[in-house]
């Protein structure tokens, strides 16, 4: 292939983009980008300058012939795009503020992509998301649409079932983040690593894991029970599961399944954490504006260490990697969110599911799993449940539909702790939820 690709990302302001650019920068012999085109809104257009002029140092150190272009235009962005990455932030942190601060005063965990705020995130993000995929059916409708905003597994099954395109795939960082921290567990090389991934984003399991094609689950099984090893992702407290439970629950957990199996605990820990150093929000801007500050060195021409504090280590290693295999057709095995299409038979074929799949030119195709097992079925059936209704309340700005997502969902205790909820954040997001207003003035 002679011709460049090109690749637009929406949210091009975003504090990941460093990371990105890095592994685009590793990969360049495998993924010969010609355009990198980094796209924001007029609130990012600040961020999107610092982010930008960063990735030109990076890229011009590499000595490569990568043009980065910044713009606010997305459709200029698209045009002729071979891929499109999204990583944008509806509400900015303030939203997600809101999101973690109101439910607390309920009783109930404010989290990013769970319970009331994932629902209010999915709520914000799935309208965008579908004016973006109008877009790319336009402009460039051969692309790959590569999704990393969350709530990534809602955002993969809103596109699905509510865009023509086919062409999705949902990304998220928690996976690979298993993954290398087995490989720490075992002190090997993350190529030596694989796990039968199976579930929903932020709700998967690792139903057997290998080193060198071997299965070593039951040793793994035993070292989990140590609370060193208990969370493998930067952003969640890792607190010590029971011997008992992990023993017998016999899967590999991931760090989110802590709001589910130990909600007391980490409920107590947000108002802990809310009451001393704020939100996980608010200790992120602050992150963030140290991260931009030192973003703005002229001198600085690498991805700084720090970034890894925000919670996105292997995040550009998952990115990156998923786009150059389906370039050219590597046929290796990861974990995405994907169409199930049967690989998880208690999981309806059409909606979006988090499993390990072989990555081609024509995108994943997942592994048959069979049927998840019994001991964590219904609770993976009812946040799919969660993140349909959720998503349908997102496109039609149903209200009844909004306060029936967040009851079904385990981290919410009734129906009317439910609706009080709904209606407070309703209110606090108003500006970026004109759906659910419009019906109200009829």
């Amino acid at each position: 292939m002679t011709k460049g690709i090109k690749i637009a990302t929406i949210g091009g302001g975003s504090s990941y983009t460093p990371e990105l650019v890095e592994g685009f920068i590793k990969r360049y012999d495998e993924l010969p980008i010609s355009e990198l085109w980094l796209v924001d809104i007029e609130e990012g257009k600040e961020k999107l300058q610092i982010v930008g002029n960063l990735a030109k140092r990076m890229i011009e150190k590499a000595g490569l012939p990568i043009d980065v272009h910044l713009t606010l235009d997305r459709r200029e962005a698209l045009k002729d795009a071979d891929f499109v990455t999204t990583q944008f932030r509806v509400g900015l942190l303030d939203a997600r503020a809101k999101d973690e601060r109101i439910p607390l005063k309920y009783g109930v965990l404010g989290q990013e992509t769970n319970g009331p705020g994932g629902l209010f995130k999915g709520l914000r993000t799935i309208p965008v998301i579908l004016e973006i995929c109008k877009d790319i059916e336009e402009l460039c409708p051969d692309a790959w649409l590569i999704n990393f905003t969350n709530p990534a597994g809602m955002v993969t099954e809103a596109v699905l079932r509510y865009s023509t395109i086919e062409k999705v795939v949902g990304l998220c960082n928690v996976p690979i983040g298993m993954e290398m921290g087995i490989a720490k567990l075992f002190d090997v090389d993350h190529s030596r690593v694989r796990i039968d991934f199976a579930g929903l984003n932020h709700m998967v399991y690792g139903l057997d894991i290998y080193i060198d094609g071997i299965s070593v689950k039951d040793k793994v099984m035993e070292l989990i029970t140590d609370p060193e090893n208990s969370s493998f992702v930067k952003n969640i407290d890792g607190q010590g599961w029971e011997p008992e439970f992990i023993q017998s629950l016999n899967l590999l957990t991931c760090p989110y399944h802590m709001y589910y199996y130990k909600t007391k605990d980490m409920m107590e820990k947000a108002m802990k954490n809310a009451a001393d150093e704020g939100t996980r929000a608010e200790v992120v801007r602050k992150l963030e504006n140290e991260l931009f500050e030192l973003y703005k060195d002229p001198d600085l021409a690498v991805k700084p260490p720090q970034l890894e504090e925000r919670g996105g280590a292997y995040y550009s290693d998952a990115a990156v990697r998923l786009i150059t295999s389906i370039y050219t057709d590597k046929r290796d095995i990861q974990p995405v969110n994907t169409r199930n299409n049967g690989a998880i038979a208690s999981i309806p074929n059409e909606s979006a599911v988090e499993v390990s799949c072989v990555i081609t030119k024509d995108g994943p195709k997942p592994i048959t799993m069979g049927d998840l097992p019994v001991q964590v079925r219904g609770l993976v059936q009812q946040i799919k449940s969660f993140e349909r209704i959720s998503a349908e309340a997102a496109v039609t700005g149903d209200y009844n539909k909004a306060v029936l997502a967040l009851t079904i969902n385990p981290l919410t205790p009734s129906d009317s702790i439910a609706k009080e909820i709904v209606d407070e954040m309703l209110e606090a997001h108003k500006e970026y939820l004109p759906k659910f207003f419009e019906k109200t003035l009829v």
